[in-house]
């Protein structure tokens, strides 16, 4: 062995020791590490101890549906000990307190972790496996967190304490018309203490908070604290790709709507500056709000997607939250929205809180909010008092569009007939003036004025149908209306209605086929047949744009079957419904635009007759 080999290992032994030296936690770690141990097996004991308290009083605690969920979103305090919160971490209590308030339409249950609900629990809307909603992904401890720093510059989140229930009730039912308060202090010394009072109501799925600090400002370090849903929404649905893409979070300030919808693989969080009217979370037909009354200044958005986007298996995890500053009186106030994304709830909760539910584009919702908000909604909310399943309303609803929407279907169709009887004159004209463009422009107006007819007679009624169209395509998708509402095979309107199971899977069809899609499909094409080839659910004439225009519209279907296959039955069943209606709309308007010829042409062989007589 030469001198460098051993100076080599020699200095390799150096730096080994020296790194373990180094590397080689002290007593305060050690005591630390003990400290985060301890609080994690407390968190399981809690944990633990609610399963077991469930699992004793609800046989359906296991839901099936709800197995595959992923874990909760981390906290930014989770493995934090007790001891390393400075005096907030030697504030509360070391019980864990369920409380279970009832109302006619939810079940809320309190938990003193943190001070809030960990459940809520819909009595009316199921999951797609018909179990209870429960909307609250996290139920280890309240869904709401109050963070802030401390003076001894601790990062607070109060989700992570346990609060003194300053009730004895284990639980309350509210009648109609009813409401109850419920508090919670966490207390730092004899005069300082955080105070929750949340005040629940019978009829409504809203309820509010009220956060009191007294004598706090010492041991806060700054005036401003952030109030956020924490926990993650639970999905509902079947089609769970269709759930993952309506995931999003929301915030509503100036009259501005903005969407937060992250699209790749990682976490974001974004901070909104300005006076926040309010929050929200939501899933494809479910979610929450969260509505400061005064001192907001701020919101908070975090999103985090667990997952390749495009695996079917991808977790979106979204979190919103209100940055307000403490006020004079050292109380905030909040009031909460949880449940159903149903229109006229939402109204009574703000204005603008149905404006989450995906109505039309941006560029058309001043034209699709009236129609959906003034119009389709109150049809089917009156019309349900009446008829009692959705799937005849949405018929009779396509029969009352097609209705109103019939004028401008038959000028339409009126003006294209008439363009495709010129067709052999502007074929001449065009021949006539091949060399020259300016004169065949000229004599091709002049042969337009000559005949009456528009040139965009038969495209501008058809522009104004799709707004229209566009809107009620949207609407019968989003709408909670028609969730889980039957009709004939269809045993969810919301959602495809298969009935042909494939061997194999087709791209961008999948391996099912749905049923009303396949008739809407079959319309298509017997309505593309009696128009002459212009086809579709736009409902036209026939087409003057050739051979190959002719031949994309017996296509069209075919297309629209691919598109289609994979979206809500109600939708499907509106346009089944609407290209029905269109079939028998074209033919009494063909019929009307023909009769005129045909009486031209008798009198034309009458006149010859009467000729050849003389």
């Amino acid at each position: 062995m030469d001198r460098n080999t051993v100076t080599g290992l020699v200095l390799i032994f150096i730096i080994t020791i020296a790194w373990a030296m180094y590397t080689m936690p002290s007593e305060e770690d050690l005591e630390r590490q003990r400290a985060e141990q301890a609080l994690q097996d407390s968190i399981a004991a809690a944990q633990a101890d609610e399963n077991r308290s469930i699992s004793e009083n609800d046989p359906q605690s296991e839901d099936p549906g709800n197995r595959d969920l992923p874990p909760p979103l981390p906290d930014d305090n989770e493995e934090q000990p007790r001891t390393a919160l400075g005096v907030f971490g030697e504030a509360g209590i070391s019980d864990t307190v369920r409380t279970i308030v009832r109302t006619p339409q939810y079940e809320v249950e309190l938990t003193n972790i943190g001070a809030g609900p960990a459940k809520f629990t819909l009595y009316d809307h199921q999951t797609w496996d018909q179990q209870n909603m429960q909307i609250i992904r996290d139920t280890t401890r309240s869904a709401y967190s109050l963070g802030f720093l401390s003076e001894q510059n601790y990062n607070i989140e109060t989700r992570n304490l346990r609060f003194e229930p300053l009730f004895d009730s284990d639980g309350v039912t509210l009648e109609e018309g009813e409401s109850e308060q419920f508090s919670y202090q966490l207390q730092l010394d004899e005069d300082s203490r955080i105070v929750y009072t949340y005040t629940f109501y019978a009829d409504t799925y809203q309820y509010d908070l009220d956060i009191r600090f007294d004598n706090m400002m010492e041991y806060i370090s700054d005036s401003n604290v952030d109030l956020l849903w924490a926990s993650a929404l639970n999905l509902s649905e079947r089609d769970r790709e269709q759930d993952v893409l309506n995931a999003a979070a929301y915030v509503y300030a100036g009259g501005e709507l903005e969407k937060f919808q992250r699209t790749e693989t990682g976490t974001d969080e974004q901070i909104i500056n300005g006076t926040i009217d309010w929050v929200s979370t939501r899933t494809r037909f479910f979610g929450q709000y969260i509505k400061p009354t005064a001192n907001s200044n701020a919101a908070i958005i975090r999103s985090e997607v667990l997952g390749a986007p495009e695996d079917p298996d991808v977790i979106h995890l979204y979190q919103s939250g209100i940055t307000s500053n403490i006020s004079t009186d050292n109380v905030l106030s909040y009031e909460f929205f949880v449940g159903p994304l149903r229109y006229y709830d939402l109204r009574e909760f703000d204005e603008h809180a149905y404006d989450v539910v995906e109505i039309g584009y941006a560029l058309i919702r001043w034209f699709a909010d009236p129609i959906v908000r003034y119009l389709v909604i109150p049809f089917f909310g009156i019309g349900s008092t009446i008829i009692n399943n959705y799937g005849l309303l949405i018929i009779l609803f396509g029969f009352i569009v097609k209705l109103i929407l019939f004028p401008l279907t038959q000028k339409s169709f009126k003006s294209m007939a008439a363009m495709k009887e010129l067709q052999p004159q502007m074929q001449e004209i065009k021949e006539k003036y091949s060399d020259d463009p300016q004169k065949q422009q000229k004599e091709t107006i002049a042969l337009y004025k000559k005949a009456g007819v528009n040139p965009l007679g038969g495209c501008l009624p058809m522009l104004l149908q799709f707004p229209i169209l566009i809107t009620l395509f949207f609407f019968f998708q989003n709408s909670m209306i028609i969730r889980q509402q039957p009709f004939l095979w269809a045993s969810d309107l919301s959602a495809p209605d298969y009935i042909i199971n494939l061997p194999f899977s087709i791209p961008f069809l999948g391996d099912q086929i749905a049923g009303f899609v396949l008739l809407m499909t079959a319309a298509m094409f017997v309505q593309t047949k009696v128009s002459g080839g212009m086809g579709g659910m736009g409902g036209g004439a026939p087409s003057s744009g050739g051979p190959n225009m002719k031949a994309f519209t017996y296509v069209l279907p075919f297309i629209l079957l691919f598109v289609f296959n994979n979206f809500a039955a109600g939708l499907s069943l509106y346009y089944l419904v609407y290209n029905v209606l269109s079939v028998a709309q074209q033919a009494i308007i063909k019929k009307q635009v023909d009769a005129p010829d045909e009486a031209a042409g008798k009198s034309k062989k009458s006149v010859k007759g009467k000729k050849k007589r003389k």
